[in-house]
């Protein structure tokens, strides 16, 4: 598979349970979450700095930040939740016969716990509505949470809005 190539049943190369289309409704109000845990090290943590020229001392100096009320270096917040699509992966529900799945958007993001170097994040995940429109398009809104282990408060929390274009709609 790879490369958002085909597989032989056809569908896209997306990893994520396949799911028929009728069905996704039964996942409403399902809370998911990754099996496996992701650590954010440092070296991480500076190429996102070199990506984005966000170079603040809390992020990218170990000596200053360690100072800082944080202890240590944090993750940029769009750092980890750059990281979702990776994160969401083994536990994505994906509609079967899709031709593409298209990140529509988010709302609502927030960041309500600093990630520190070294930590260890998953998502979970929860579908709140899932519905089809006039162009046999599939859009479906998760509740979406990247935690860090050991930290009872969430790094981010958003909406995250998928579009499931069908064979043949593309």
């Amino acid at each position: 598979m790879g490369g958002g190539g085909r597989d032989d049943s056809g569908a896209i190369g997306i990893p994520g349970r396949r799911i028929d289309r009728r069905r996704i409704a039964d996942y409403v109000g399902v809370r998911r979450c990754s099996p496996s845990w992701f650590t954010i090290d440092q070296d991480r943590i500076n190429l996102f700095a070199e990506a984005t020229l966000d170079y603040q001392f809390i992020h990218v100096d170990p000596v200053r930040a360690g100072e800082s009320a944080f202890g240590s270096t944090i993750a940029h917040g769009f750092l980890t939740l750059s990281l979702l699509p990776k994160l969401l992966e083994p536990i994505m529900l994906i509609p079967e016969n899709i031709s593409m799945g298209l990140n529509y958007g988010l709302d609502r993001v927030r960041f309500p716990h600093p990630v520190p170097v070294n930590s260890r994040v998953r998502a979970c995940s929860t579908l709140l509505e899932a519905s089809e429109d006039d162009h046999n398009r599939l859009r479906m809104r998760s509740e979406v949470l990247i935690e860090i282990q050991g930290v009872e408060k969430p790094a981010v929390v958003a909406e995250s809005i998928a579009m499931w274009l069908f064979e043949g709609e593309a």
